[in-house]
């Protein structure tokens, strides 16, 4: 006889975002605390990612970066280093704000994942958002021994460049490794401290993996395969990371999202987060290295990112995507979060 007892529902599935500019957002006059939904229109753009939506998500860890906006992107940007540390040190204290109310925690060391792992998703509304520290653009480390106080306030992961730096070559403008680059690349080594890729020139790129034995990252980057600017990553770069035993995480801005004979023509879908992430698993011959840095509250908005995600909560539709696009239920599992846990679980000093 068949039971009328209901099946128990499926775990939701774990998910990991790399990239999210939480406290930049604090800066241009909203409250990542709330709902997107209840965020101000800033700078033409609805807002899409709220701690609140994340939890809803089941997204367990994010990526909290530090962004300092210098003074060719912004008007009120930084012009010198120390003028770029204010900036870092203003959201710096934003972070320790949330974590004094009980609104985020930094995840710090290898084996701090338990509150990430195991605790229930309907519990999540309840519990601190869980975060590694990221800072994008190393203009704001005036020299190496600035970074040990900062690795000590948690810092763990940094991208040296944005645009150029004092660091080294990025978007936009080419170059390789200062002497400064290198000096900090060195000090990054001696404590652990894990490289972002995300941003770099290509020389700076192949610098840093010649001085660097670690393994690096790409917390937001695409495939220049199918959208060719310096942005993205070559298959090159794509499988030097793979080869490190690094992950890279697919950004959901539409720029970098669609190729260049679709742009401008139509919004981005979350078929395109799937096309970039089966070139990457095509190229590398295995579903480790590819996983989510969505950005997509990184100076753009919900018009800007694919249609089917209105906020943070609607990140589970991806997996669905990935499962309908033909990815068995483990690559889907990896790609959503799993990669970045077992990297990081890896590599966090």
């Amino acid at each position: 006889m068949a039971s009328n007892t209901p099946l128990p529902a499926s775990p939701p599935i774990l998910i990991v975002d790399a990239h999210l500019d939480l406290a930049y957002n604090v800066v241009r006059g909203r409250d990542p605390r709330q709902p997107a939904a209840n965020q101000p229109y800033v700078d033409n753009e609805y807002a899409t990612v709220g701690l609140p939506d994340l939890r809803a998500g089941n997204v367990r860890l994010v990526c909290a970066t530090i962004f300092c906006s210098p003074a060719s992107y912004k008007s009120l940007g930084y012009r010198t280093a120390d003028e770029a540390r204010a900036q870092a040190l203003q959201q710096l204290q934003t972070y320790q704000n949330w974590i004094h109310e009980g609104e985020l925690r930094f995840i710090t060391r290898s084996t701090g994942f338990e509150p990430v792992l195991h605790v229930p998703a309907n519990a999540l509304n309840t519990q601190p958002t869980n975060a590694v520290l990221l800072l994008e653009g190393a203009d704001a480390l005036r020299s190496p021994a600035d970074v040990p106080d900062w690795f000590d306030a948690g810092l763990r992961i940094v991208g040296l460049a944005w645009k150029r730096t004092r660091a080294a070559g990025g978007t936009g403008e080419p170059g390789g490794l200062t002497d400064e680059g290198r000096a900090l690349v060195k000090e990054f080594d001696r404590l652990g401290i894990i490289h972002d890729t995300s941003h770099l020139a290509e020389q700076a790129f192949w610098d840093l993996l010649n001085l660097t034995p670690k393994p690096v990252i790409a917390s937001h980057s695409n495939c220049r395969a199918i959208v060719p600017t310096d942005r993205q990553l070559s298959d090159e770069m794509i499988k030097a990371i793979a080869a490190r035993g690094g992950v890279i995480g697919i950004n959901f801005y539409d720029k970098f999202l669609i190729p260049p004979a679709a742009a401008g023509k139509r919004r981005a879908t979350l078929g395109d987060v799937v096309a970039h992430i089966r070139h990457i698993c095509d190229l590398t011959g295995s579903h480790d290295h590819v996983a989510i840095g969505t950005d997509m509250d990184g100076g753009l908005g919900r018009e800007q990112i694919p249609q089917e995600i209105t906020s943070s909560a609607d990140l589970p539709q991806l997996a669905a995507a990935l499962t309908t696009a033909g990815f068995d239920a483990a690559a889907v599992r990896k790609i959503m979060g799993e990669n970045w846990m077992r990297f990081f679980q890896q590599n966090l000093a």
